[in-house]
């Protein structure tokens, strides 16, 4: 079992910059790929990007690539999300996810934090 706590979302103005973190815990996560997913009022889950947790390379939605950053600390055991440059189009609840390298779905998911961005 994994364990997913993110923090960090709140009321920012566009042109913010904002850096989520996901917490985890449980089992290791070696063989895992950890994911940031958002989604906004009334509309569907979103792929922001990926990571692996060991090697590999990070993945991006073209709506945030250049702008966003997925990064890790595995002593801390923490992912972590920075956007830069956010506009109120970013407003969403983000969403923490982890999946085992060799499955296509992501089946651990955090409580998600709300991010809002005024414009």
């Amino acid at each position: 079992q994994v364990q997913l706590v993110e923090s960090g979302g709140q009321l920012v103005q566009a042109g913010d910059s904002l850096r989520l973190s996901c917490a985890v815990s449980g089992r290791t996560f070696s063989t895992y790929v950890m994911g940031w997913f958002r989604q906004a009022p009334g509309k569907e889950h979103e792929l922001v990007g990926t990571i692996p947790w060991t090697g590999g390379s990070t993945v991006y939605a073209d709506s945030v690539k250049g702008r966003f950053t997925i990064s890790r600390d595995n002593a801390k055991n923490t992912v972590y999300l920075q956007m830069n440059s956010l506009k109120p189009e970013d407003t969403a609840v983000y969403y923490c996810a982890a999946r085992l390298v060799l499955l296509k779905d992501f089946h651990y998911w955090g409580q998600g934090t709300q991010v809002t961005v005024s414009s």
